[in-house]
């Protein structure tokens, strides 16, 4: 609205400071300040409110240390999240570019989608919620959306840093520049001189040039809706100890609004040889705003925690993670920087199939975690006559020292992501 106005009745005054809605780097510092502030004073109205209206957690005692203590703390928390997301980028982004427009969609949808899950769980106490089919026709839904968005809009093109070598056999000067926009299905992959992965390169055995790159704008549009679902459930499993999916998110925001502003400005784009993005710079804006945010929210939800995040919250949070990096075209590189989503993702899924194939083959299920989601299995001494392949550590890990070392290991990642794309 603000940065509307601005554009709008005051660029043609000489009102001082006119200009400075131009800059991304001032409506990202003042977004998030504003999604800081709103959430440290919005998060304690909303707590309250769902401590008189009784919305607490049901906790289900696993044997984990501090964990019946937290029943009845107030869940939902996500609303926090949310609403200080969406009111600065409501206020100081561009509504006007197809970046911040799928963005605040990928928002609503998803936290949409998780309040429902919410609802069901408090309304019916039902511990399961909404549906898993319903999720994953959600989560289908919005890779749709913005896969199609991607493919049939216009204002989303990208262009490929060119090298061209021009001087004498002493002097050689490297030239680099960004010769066209493209419409086109291409994405970063790490470990390679020339970075670009185009989706159109699987199917060039199919007979016709414009056959082959609408194949590849489908295999193109699939991986967006593999990799927005596996990222919210993944994001979603995470949420179970005090500040770890908040913290770990916050951290993952921070690596790419660092990736859109290098991407949507041509300058430092084609010194560090990547691809440009016009229009992407925007995406600053609006990770400003979520990490603000999420800053605001650990404020009420680091350890000991005073209101859970909940699927409103977690699912959300996964699923803008993945719409954003596929905007800025490193969803390749997530399985990286999202690591810790992932490997709590796998975790479940290992330990089912693997209690599954041994309780076939022996008659009695083992385990290779002590527990999943992963972090519990840090978290307790293993179960009595179970038999667990992976029993370390033999001692409980505290769960905010747990907690501050998976931070540190989501930092790391974090790093590990920028290193890839130099090293090739």
């Amino acid at each position: 609205m603000f940065y509307s106005i601005f554009q709008k009745y005051l660029e043609s005054t000489d009102l001082p400071g006119r200009h400075l809605m131009d800059f991304i780097s001032f409506r990202a510092g003042v977004t998030f300040a504003l999604a800081l502030i709103i959430a440290m004073v919005f998060g304690q109205t909303v707590i309250r409110r769902l401590q008189r209206m009784q919305i607490g957690e049901e906790i289900r005692d696993l044997g984990l240390a501090g964990q019946m203590e937290k029943k009845g703390t107030p869940t939902m928390g996500g609303i926090i999240i949310i609403f200080s997301i969406l009111v600065p980028c409501l206020l100081l982004g561009n509504l006007s570019n197809i970046y911040m427009i799928l963005m605040l969609i990928a928002t609503v949808w998803m936290g949409t989608i998780g309040f429902l899950d919410d609802y069901r769980k408090i309304k019916f106490h039902n511990k399961d919620g909404l549906k898993g089919k319903y999720k994953v026709i959600g989560q289908v839904g919005l890779g749709l959306i913005v896969g199609l968005t991607m493919w049939f809009s216009p204002d989303i093109v990208m262009s490929e840093n060119i090298q061209t070598e021009t001087g004498s056999a002493l002097v050689t000067e490297v030239i680099d520049e960004y010769p066209e926009l493209q419409k086109t299905p291409q994405t970063t992959i790490p470990f390679v001189k020339n970075h670009n992965f185009n989706y159109e390169w699987l199917t060039q055995w199919m007979p016709g040039e414009e056959a082959a790159q609408i194949a590849g704008w489908v295999i193109f549009v699939l991986i967006v809706i593999f990799v927005v679902t596996a990222v919210s459930n993944g994001a979603n499993l995470t949420d179970g100890l005090d500040g770890l999916c908040a913290g770990t998110s916050a951290i993952i925001g921070v690596a790419l609004l660092i990736m859109a502003y290098l991407g949507g400005n041509v300058i430092y784009s084609g010194y560090l040889d990547i691809m440009y993005i016009p229009g992407s710079e925007e995406l600053v804006v609006f990770a400003a705003a979520f990490i603000g945010a999420l800053v605001g929210f650990l404020w009420y939800n680091a350890f000991p925690a005073r209101v859970f995040m909940g699927d409103t919250g977690s699912l959300m949070l996964g699923g803008v993670i993945a719409v954003f990096a596929i905007l800025i075209r490193k969803e390749l590189l997530i399985p990286l920087l999202c690591l810790i989503f992932f490997i709590e993702d796998l975790s479940v899924i290992l330990q089912v199939a693997y209690f599954k194939q041994t309780k076939k083959k022996y008659g009695e299920g083992h385990r290779i975690f002590k527990m999943t989601p992963l972090h519990h299995h840090f978290q307790r001494e293993a179960p009595a006559g179970a038999k667990v392949l992976l029993n370390y550590p033999k001692i409980p890990i505290p769960e905010s020292r747990l907690v501050t070392r998976f931070w540190i290991v989501g930092i790391l990642l974090a790093a590990l992501t920028f290193v890839t794309l130099k090293i090739r």
